[in-house]
Parts: C-alpha cells; sequence; structure tokens
C-alpha cells in the first residue's frame, strides 16, 4: 500500500477524487509493471501528487509522479512544459501516460528548503533558474497569463466566502483589481513559457545549479514566476519594504517591477486561501498576513 501524505489526501478530497485515493494502489502497481520499476520512498512535501523515489530495471534513479486528477488538463500541462525544455531548467521527462495523470522523471537532489539555502541567496537564484524555462512557446496549447487571472480572480472570491473571510476585504478587492490589470495588460507577442509555481521546494540540485520541478505552464508575460517569488516567503517580504523584493526581481530579469508586484498581490491572496483550505493554516496564516500588511503599499 502507498504511503500519501495527509496535505495530498485533503487535496483529493477537496476536488471530489475520491476514487482516486481508493484506486492509487493499483495505479502505482500497473505503471511498475509497464515500465519496469520498484517503488522506493514515498517523498512527503508534496501537495498536487503521489510522489516517490524508483529504481529503474537498469539500477538508475527516478521519480514516479501520479497527479491528483482536477478535470483541468493540469498533467497535459506539465508534460508539455517538460517537453518544451527538454532538461534546460526543469528535471528531465523520461516517461509519461497522460490518462493516468502520470510521469517517470529523473531523479535531481535536495531541494533549497532541504539544504536551507538562506533566503538571500534563494531569490537570485530561482529568477535566474526561471529565466532558463523562458522561451516563445506559441501554439503550445497552454493557457495564457490572461486566463490564469481570469481563473484566479474567480477563485479568490469564491473561496475567500467559503473560507469566511479569513483575510480582509482590502486585501481581496486589492488582488481582484491587480489581476484584472494583468489580465488586460496580457501580450501573445511577449507571452513566454513561465513555470507557473516556483519556491524552494521546487527547486531541486541538479549538475548544472538548480533544476525545476511540478511546473504549472503558462504562456504569460514572464513577470508572473517573479510574481510567485514575491508571494513565497512573506514574513520576510513584510520585514522591510516588500517593493525592494519587486525591484530586486525585476531589475535582475530585466522585468517590469510594477507587473510583478501585482502578480505577487493576486497569487499571495490565492495561494494563502488555498493553503488555509487544505491544513497548511501555517503558511496560510502568514501569507494573508503578509496580503493585508502590503495592500496600502501597491
Amino acid at each position: 500500500m502507498v504511503e500519501l501524505p495527509q496535505v495530498v489526501r485533503n487535496k483529493a478530497l477537496g476536488v471530489g477524487a475520491e476514487h482516486w485515493l481508493s484506486e492509487l494502489d493499483g495505479i502505482v502497481a500497473d505503471l511498475a509493471e509497464e515500465w519496469g520499476f520498484t517503488v522506493g520512498t514515498t517523498f512527503g512535501e508534496g501537495t498536487e501528487a503521489f510522489v516517490a523515489a524508483v529504481d529503474l530495471a537498469d539500477g538508475s534513479p527516478a521519480v514516479l509522479k501520479v497527479l491528483v486528477p482536477r478535470g483541468d488538463g493540469v498533467s497535459d500541462h506539465e508534460i508539455t512544459v517538460l517537453r518544451l525544455v527538454d532538461g534546460d531548467g526543469c528535471a528531465r521527462l523520461l516517461r509519461h501516460d497522460e490518462g493516468r495523470g502520470a510521469l517517470l522523471l529523473e531523479r535531481l537532489g535536495p531541494s533549497m528548503h532541504q539544504l536551507a539555502v538562506p533566503f538571500r541567496a534563494r531569490l537570485p537564484a530561482l529568477a535566474d533558474v526561471a529565466r532558463r524555462v523562458w522561451r516563445p512557446a506559441l501554439g503550445s496549447g497552454l493557457p495564457t497569463g490572461a486566463e490564469k487571472a481570469v481563473w484566479l480572480a474567480d477563485h479568490i472570491a469564491r473561496q475567500w466566502e467559503e473560507l469566511d473571510r479569513p483575510c480582509s476585504e482590502a486585501a481581496v478587492a486589492d488582488a481582484l483589481a491587480c489581476a484584472e490589470r494583468r489580465r488586460a495588460a496580457h501580450d501573445d507577442e511577449r507571452a513566454v513559457l513561465v513555470h507557473g509555481d516556483i519556491h524552494q521546494w521546487n527547486a531541486l540540485r541538479s549538475d548544472g545549479g538548480w533544476a525545476l520541478v511540478d511546473p504549472d505552464g503558462l504562456l504569460a508575460e514572464p513577470e508572473y514566476d517573479l510574481g510567485i517569488l514575491m508571494r513565497e516567503d512573506p514574513v520576510e517580504l513584510i520585514a522591510g519594504d516588500p517593493w525592494d523584493r519587486a525591484r530586486l526581481l525585476a531589475d535582475r530579469s530585466g522585468c517590469d517591477p510594477t507587473a510583478t508586484w501585482e502578480w505577487g498581490v493576486v497569487e499571495r491572496v490565492s495561494t494563502g486561501l488555498v493553503c488555509t483550505a487544505v491544513g497548511l493554516d501555517v503558511e496560510g496564516r502568514d501569507m494573508l498576513r503578509a496580503a493585508d500588511v502590503v495592500v496600502d503599499t501597491g
């Protein structure tokens, strides 16, 4: 029987994927037979999938990932991103099964989180690896930044009410206004492939420095990825002037600090609500508190 972190179990229950929970043992067993691997240790840091170390028939190490089904094509998006980057900035994709949401990936080293990389060293390193992913990808079939902005706005408005308004109305209004401005600013000609979820848990040590895992995959302005970095480390963000981080990231990446700031506002509220909903109470509290603090500094 596979071991499944409680956060992943909560995620599956939250999206109505109870059938996946009951079928997961069989899915993993079938994949092991078809792809020729033995399952090792389950990784406990995931939130969206069952992830485990596996050993292939030839003895080489790999990672199996089986995504919680959400009906939004997320597994197809991840596969598309990994194909497009082909190991440049992301883990290399070895095999995949879109129908079962399963991916076999190269096994990388420990994450920035596991290595306790200091906050001030993380930011530039994550911005640099993000830039490796950015490239034209018109026609790839990935959702656009404009579509993501609309989805995020709807999610924020709905989940804020469902969770009994765990942050201020002003923070939510700010996030919705920023989402609308980023939707209106979308430009297909400027849009690039972005990872969509860059943070210290998704950056793993590789031979070339760092490589990313778990891409969401969008065709968006590059500032979207920098907005994720504005969302992360919320306690450190509000310890000083939050705009300093936006300017630092934008300057290092050749991007716009205002767009970077606005995507950060949207992602901070959205992810804070998600964390609250799935039981990551500390993370959710810190993000939503930061959202309340920065609402007057935008």
